[in-house]
């Protein structure tokens, strides 16, 4: 089984001890950075809604981008991203042989490294995949990955002999993975909330109990989704009668310090 998340906006730069291996798709990468660089700062506020003070970090992280950075200018990107759903997978306190596995089946897609392994040496960036940034491929960083995570995640699953991708990612990332060219099946699970007899998912606790549930199927080196049924981190338990096989589904009572 291949796991696949999304990314973060917020970064944790400090520096680690691990030695970082090279993305995949670094060349694809360099190129939207340097088609990022020239960008105004309007075009950049425009481009991620974000603030002018964003856009000028933004703008010079793209400057400072290189296609061949030292080893001190990236670090692995299961440490770097530093959100919700990497506060539910943290992967700081996963021991060597929990981020060895990891490496072989976790990854994260991204907008600007297309996929990526834990361990893959990143440079500090913020582009979302839903942002609509004009290249020679088409209008949108949809257009400019096309099938080809789809594929590289066709090549990986091949080569660990799995027909199986737990997806644990967003939608606005998945929808990335062309799934017409994508030869796998795909299981997502859906975390709901349940308070006075209603349930619904709420983002903040989805997104971190997507990143608990990647963590679960390292340490438990799960490879039938099937066994994800012993998921309870958080306080979440598995539903058979709400779950379909492609669909589980987890719930729990609405945390009471959320209000």
């Amino acid at each position: 089984m291949l796991i696949v998340i999304s990314p973060a906006k917020s970064l944790d730069e400090e520096p680690v001890a691990l030695d970082p291996t090279r993305p995949v798709f670094a060349d694809e990468a360099l190129r939207l950075a340097k088609t990022a660089r020239n960008l105004t700062l309007k075009d950049l506020r425009g481009l991620m809604g974000i603030s002018e003070d964003l856009a000028r970090l933004n703008r010079d992280r793209f400057r400072r981008f290189s296609g061949a950075p030292t080893d001190g200018d990236v670090k692995p990107a299961a440490l770097l991203f530093a959100g919700d759903t990497y506060q539910g997978l943290e992967a700081g306190t996963l021991d060597e042989g929990d981020l060895a596995w990891a490496q072989q089946r976790l990854r994260i897609l991204s907008g600007l490294y297309g996929l990526l392994r834990p361990l893959d040496g990143i440079q500090p960036y913020r582009l979302e995949m839903g942002s609509r940034l004009r290249t020679r491929r088409g209008r949108s960083l949809y257009d400019f990955w096309g099938d080809r995570i789809a594929d590289a995640l066709n090549g990986e699953a091949a080569a660990l002999r799995t027909g199986v991708l737990l997806n644990c990612a967003s939608r606005e990332y998945f929808a990335a993975v062309d799934r017409p060219a994508l030869r796998l099946r795909v299981v997502t699970p859906a975390f709901l909330e349940e308070r006075d007899g209603a349930r619904q998912m709420v983002s903040f606790f989805a997104k971190r109990a997507r990143g608990a549930l990647a963590r679960f199927a390292v340490e438990r080196r799960v490879t039938d989704p099937d066994a994800l049924r012993d998921f309870d981190a958080g306080g979440y338990l598995f539903d058979p009668e709400a779950s379909t096989p492609d669909a589980p589904v987890f719930v729990r009572d609405y945390p009471q310090t959320a209000g």
